[in-house]
């Protein structure tokens, strides 16, 4: 399997070749499975296998996804750059829209499925809600404590690295959880008495 790294990408027509919601959930489905078809990824998704054919493919062109190790007769795909940075860069004209649509996006995607687990949270069991959390917070930071914590929250799921690929790192009991967290600031208002 390719070696998960870090990407940066500002190529705008890259990022914007995520802005649609069945090449994020196939991204998404295959960093959760390890490698799967077409075929297993519409079922999964309740999509066609043509369409997903059709989105895998995109995926590929864009250096997203690559094939993985064929299995008999079926061809699975596998994820390549599982971490990617898509900050805009102001230096490449276009990112800045890439970079909106897509987040966009992934956050509507993230909000269907938080939202999707707190209807359904009075079927779990106590010890699974009470592991659960929703929280807010407001503080004031300069740009460069933002950035900081930034990183320290991108890096918080880093313990359980290994897990998706090798099941015997998955201690018992545990099960397929997901975290959600943005860190922006407020945005500038015209009225700057707004921010007092």
């Amino acid at each position: 399997m390719t070696e998960r790294r870090r990407e940066r990408i500002t190529d705008p027509e890259r990022i914007r070749a995520l802005a649609h919601p069945v090449r994020i959930a196939l991204l998404d489905h295959l960093g959760d499975v390890g490698e799967a078809t077409a075929t297993e990824c519409a079922e999964a998704l309740g999509e066609s296998p043509a369409s997903c054919s059709f989105h895998l493919r995109m995926l590929e062109k864009y250096g997203y996804i690559e094939r993985a190790e064929r299995r008999g007769r079926e061809k699975p795909w596998r994820v390549k750059v599982a971490d990617f940075d898509m900050r805009p860069d102001p230096d490449v004209p276009g990112s800045m829209l890439a970079v909106q649509a897509v987040a966009s996006m992934g956050l509507e995607s993230e909000f269907l499925r938080a939202r999707d687990w707190f209807s359904r949270i009075d079927r779990e069991s106590d010890e699974w809600v009470q592991a659960t959390t929703f929280t807010r917070s407001s503080f004031w930071a300069t740009a460069e404590e933002l950035a900081q914590l930034s990183r320290e929250v991108q890096d918080i799921t880093n313990r359980f690295a290994g897990r998706h690929s090798d099941p015997s790192k998955r201690p018992e009991g545990a099960r397929f959880s997901r975290f959600f967290a943005v860190v922006n600031p407020e945005p500038v208002r015209l009225d700057p008495e707004a921010d007092r």
